[in-house]
């Protein structure tokens, strides 16, 4: 629509010229009374906008943000009131840890009945509160299009998160003028960084011997990885990323020596030991990433480059802090940093990388492995797949063993580490990239928390791949449990019995299981080939456990490397 044209709209048509003006083609959602209005206004507009009807609300908000996660674009959920709305609060938490852009709009009671315990009325804006970057509650037709318009541009400016806005069902129904505008775009490039302070960072890049730079989310949320790859080629450094880094640098790189942290690589846990200058760039330094502060870096000086001034000094003490967008930054340093070249450190990563390369024992030739199905995936998706995961010891088997070469391509709840998160991400990354291969790699336990969702891949046709590892067991808990509890493996064996072929066929979907490795490769490439939905249930070890494994709060460097099993 053209600016300056006024039309006359009621509130839901205003919500929704409000999303097309901000360029959504797809919301995901689920109706109900509250939402009425705006589903009407959906059934008029449905040639503008896509409606995705999935399983449950909480589906529809891990949709939302696995559409945000994949494509960069701001996630769009609708739920009605009470139930409806307190569905979506994981997954609005999910994406506040991860920064995730997400606009969430749920309907409430009429002005008039809010206070009063009505039937279906909850005070979404108090619950979500602190899980937000910010609420809203509309009261009055004449702010809505105004508040519609600020929600995403909160959710999408500096450090982006999600915004909610409470529409009672009278507001929706109203009229008003509705005059379009022009959206609100958002690079983050920008920064408040002062020639000192770039001095400050060359100096110490200059002084530097051993550097060690670290990537978090923020080099994905800023597209920053190519300026990444150009810092540290400058500086000639190792490179380790985070769980929410990872494709922000190319994982088939050279520099990259893997995770850092609970779950990270010995050569990234000896390399951070050993280096004299830390460079975290988007990172917010959390705790399974640090474990024992004190022996966290004790040779180094930290360098922190983060758009968030509130995550400096906030986990770890720095020496020097660069507060902007990490590309904006890092693109002042790549005009000066001088060519570096540290051929001793460099040739000691090598060895430390080849000294302990990640790797899954076999008792048997036709053991099952994750390692070996995920290595083969990798292989057949030539590394440009999709992969979105649930939460448990599958999420960290899926970081270490895929080889993600591009930023957007994990799709993972990391901060929160949501159980249930994957499939409905699937869904969402799937229909932001119709032309990419999606896959969901899940647990047993994770699975049976969303596996609702396959209806909602069937009814709109969605290709995605779930791949399941089946053990059995709630493999991380009962991976502590083994370590730290003297066995005492506490309702951590599920003994469900689930025929999961039966299960995807129930659902229109085409089922395999595997349960030798001689089966792995062909019931891939036929899944991969399938474009339709696809259940793969991988028979695995209970006992096949996630290494290295850092004990909580133990030093980084002392990662337990093999778990003897004898029971």
């Amino acid at each position: 629509m053209n600016e300056g044209y006024i039309m006359i709209l009621t509130g839901a048509q205003v919500v929704i010229e409000c999303l097309i003006e901000q360029g959504v083609d797809t919301v995901f959602g689920y109706p109900g009374g509250s939402v009425l209005n705006l589903y009407d206004a959906l059934y008029e507009y449905s040639g503008k906008i896509n409606h995705i009807l999935t399983a449950h609300e909480q589906g529809a908000a891990h949709a939302a943000d696995g559409y945000a996660r994949s494509s960069g674009k701001t996630g769009v959920v609708i739920a009605t009131s009470g139930p409806g709305a307190t569905n979506l609060v994981t997954g609005i938490a999910t994406a506040y840890m991860d920064s995730v852009p997400m606009v969430a709009i749920t309907g409430n009671v009429s002005v008039n009945l809010l206070g009063l315990d009505s039937f279906q009325e909850v005070d979404i804006t108090g619950i979500t509160m602190p899980i937000t970057k910010h609420n809203f509650i509309v009261k009055d037709i004449a702010k809505l299009a105004d508040t519609m318009r600020q929600a995403f541009k909160i959710a999408q400016s500096g450090r982006p998160g999600p915004v909610l806005v409470d529409i009672p069902k009278d507001i929706t129904a109203q009229k008003i003028e509705f005059e379009p505008t022009q959206i609100y775009e958002d690079d983050h490039y920008y920064g408040s960084v002062t020639g000192d302070d770039i001095c400050i960072a060359l100096d110490l890049l200059e002084h530097a011997k051993r550097p060690f730079v670290y990537t978090g989310g923020g080099v994905v949320s800023s597209g920053a990885s190519a300026a990444v790859a150009k810092f540290v080629n400058a500086i000639d450094a190792p490179v380790a990323s985070s769980l929410m880094g990872q494709g922000g640098f190319d994982n088939t790189d050279a520099r990259y020596i893997g995770m850092l942290g609970m779950h990270g690589t010995m050569t990234a846990s000896l390399a951070v030991t050993e280096c004299d200058l830390f460079i975290g760039i988007g990172t917010r330094f959390s705790d399974r990433v640090i474990c024992d502060i004190q022996s966290f870096a004790p040779n180094a000086k930290i360098m922190q480059i983060d758009i968030d001034p509130a995550e400096i000094n906030k986990n770890i003490p720095v020496a020097h802090q660069l507060i902007g967008d990490v590309r904006y930054i890092l693109d002042k340093l790549n005009t000066v940093v001088r060519q570096k070249q540290h051929t001793q450190w460099m040739e000691q990563i090598a060895t430390w990388k080849e000294m302990y390369p990640l790797y899954m024992e076999q008792t048997d030739e036709e053991m099952v492995t994750p390692q070996y199905i995920l290595e083969t995936l990798d292989e057949l998706t030539k590394g440009e797949a999709i992969i979105s995961t649930e939460v448990g010891q599958h999420q960290m088997w899926a970081a270490q063993f895929y080889n993600f070469k591009h930023p957007r391509q994990f799709v993972s709840s990391g901060g929160l580490g949501t159980m249930g998160y994957g499939l409905g991400a699937a869904l969402g990354a799937q229909v932001a990239n119709p032309d990419k291969q999606v896959i969901n790699i899940a647990g047993d336990g994770s699975f049976h928390m969303n596996c609702n969702e396959l209806v909602t891949a069937y009814k709109h046709r969605i290709p995605i791949i779930e791949l399941l590892f089946n053990n059995n067991v709630l493999g991380m808990v009962r991976q502590w449990q083994r370590l730290f509890y003297g066995k005492r493996f506490s309702q951590t064996t599920l003994d469900r019995n689930t025929d999961y072929v039966k299960l995807a066929e129930a659902y229109h979907l085409t089922g395999y299981r595997i349960t030798k490795k001689s089966q792995v490769r062909e019931v891939l490439e036929k899944a991969l080939a399938a474009k339709s939905p696809v259940l793969i249930e991988c028979v695995i070890d209970k006992d096949i456990n996630v290494l290295p494994m850092v004990p909580a709060g133990g030093a980084i460097n002392q990662p337990i490397l093999k778990i003897e099993i004898d029971d």
